[in-house]
């Protein structure tokens, strides 16, 4: 239990110096080891499914839209997906491109009366790199974690 009170303890910390408006703020490693650690954990892809058909997913991630493609329109399901998907006292870590729209989610979830929500920075691809591209500063991808190409 030692190094996931740690793990947890070190993401409310950022989130209270961020000023957030939800639980806590993991790197993508630390929300990797939450999955293996604590068995109420769930990571949420708030990505497009274009997004998950043609730049990747994440193993075991329960995946639902914040913004619908194309478009980019909020799903106005979002919460009512979420509540159906998982029980209120799991722990969730919303996942994104590069933290935005995760970041939306969690305080969403955590208005909707999900208490512990916590965003992953830097998302899936991170952000993008001094060439304008990403998948290499940053991100789930570029830290080594699990993902699959459809």
């Amino acid at each position: 239990m030692g190094r996931l009170n740690e793990i947890l303890t070190l993401a409310q910390s950022r989130a209270r110096e961020m000023k957030l408006a939800y639980e806590g703020a993991l790197t993508p490693k630390e929300a990797h080891e939450l999955l293996q650690l604590a068995p109420r954990a769930r990571l949420i892809d708030v990505r497009t499914k274009a997004e998950w058909d043609w730049v990747g997913r994440v193993p075991g991630a329960i995946e639902i839209e914040w913004q619908t493609y194309p478009g980019n329109q909020p799903n106005t399901h979002f919460i009512q997906t979420l509540k159906h998907a998982e029980p209120t006292e799991a722990l969730l870590m919303f996942l994104c491109r590069s933290g935005g729209r995760s970041n939306a989610a969690a305080k969403a979830a955590t208005e909707a009366g999900f208490p512990d929500c916590y965003n992953i920075l830097e998302g899936f691809e991170g952000d993008k790199d001094a060439n304008g591209q990403r998948n290499r500063v940053g991100g789930w991808r570029a830290a080594g974690l699990p993902w699959h190409q459809s």
